[in-house]
């Protein structure tokens, strides 16, 4: 059963989510941009004790809690951590007011149709019943849009939805996102396809279910209103893509009930070096600006 004091915050209070999830292939870049560069740590382990190291800094940090961050999405190796011995998805919900959820894709496979599926996820169903014993409330997974090929972008809807209901069945939100990679020359036409094959398959939902959307910001502003608008819908959030944290931040506030998911330009500024006093004021003032511009939408 989805906890529904986190159902309520999700669908109704103002902020927006944060994206505390790279995954094995962009921790280093991750680090490197925080500071630490790869000679700080010899093996995986390492590597992802550093980048724990960061992600428990960022969720102690006075600012970031539920009364602006209103949800946090946590890489599996993360859920599995602690902090201050209480495993990380109840320290955010009972420390910080924050929903915890957790990213399921195991990545990406090669490109077909100008898109990247996501790889077969083997042991999903494990993998959500332990989500589920450690109180997490929904789940994000990506695939990304390269070209505006009506197949490859129905493909990856349709794989994002079976794979949504299958989320559903355990009692967990599913985050869809089917991200348009912001580059690409054919980007407003990818996303008129994306927002008919969303609209397509939001009909196959089963009556009184709803999911989540992750989507980057679009080219035609308020294009995705109607998904915002839809119940069956609970928030629609949008990623960076590779904008700047300021100019993310711009185009969000132009889109009428979107609000930000962010990872790179959430943690943009930060630096392993920087005292907590310096860390805690550059976090606090990246959470006002991402929260004005969420509210702004």
């Amino acid at each position: 059963m989805m906890n529904a004091t986190m159902a309520q915050q999700m669908t109704q209070k103002d902020g927006f989510i944060a994206a505390l999830d790279q995954s094995g292939g962009s921790t280093p870049k991750a680090l490197k941009l925080y500071g630490v560069e790869e000679d700080a740590y010899s093996n995986d382990e390492e590597m992802f004790a550093q980048i724990h190291a960061m992600r428990a800094r960022i969720i102690k940090s006075p600012a970031f809690t539920g009364d602006k961050v209103i949800g946090a999405i946590l890489f599996e190796r993360t859920m599995d951590s602690d902090i201050d011995g209480i495993p990380t998805a109840d320290y955010l919900w009972d420390k910080r007011g924050i929903v915890p959820f957790l990213k399921v894709d195991q990545g990406l496979g090669a490109e077909e149709n100008g898109v990247q599926l996501m790889k077969p996820m083997g042991g999903l169903d494990a993998l959500l019943d332990r989500a589920v014993a450690k109180n997490v409330f929904g789940t994000k997974m990506r695939s990304v849009i390269n070209a505006a090929d009506k197949e490859g972008i129905e493909a990856v809807v349709a794989q994002q939805f079976e794979v949504g209901k299958q989320i559903l069945a355990h009692g967990l939100m599913p985050i869809i996102e089917p991200e348009v990679n912001i580059k690409i020359a054919d980007k407003a036409e990818a996303e008129e396809l994306l927002l008919s094959a969303l609209v397509r398959h939001l009909d196959t939902l089963p009556s009184g279910q709803q999911v989540m959307l992750k989507l980057s910001l679009p080219t035609k502003t308020n294009l995705y209103k109607p998904l915002v608008d839809d119940a069956r819908v609970m928030r629609v959030v949008a990623l960076s893509g590779g904008y700047s944290r300021d100019e993310a931040n711009r185009l969000l506030s132009a889109n009428d009930g979107v609000i930000a998911s962010f990872s790179r330009a959430l943690t943009e500024g930060l630096s392993h070096g920087q005292s907590d006093a310096e860390f805690d004021a550059t976090l606090a003032a990246t959470i006002d600006s991402i929260y004005e511009a969420s509210r702004a939408g």
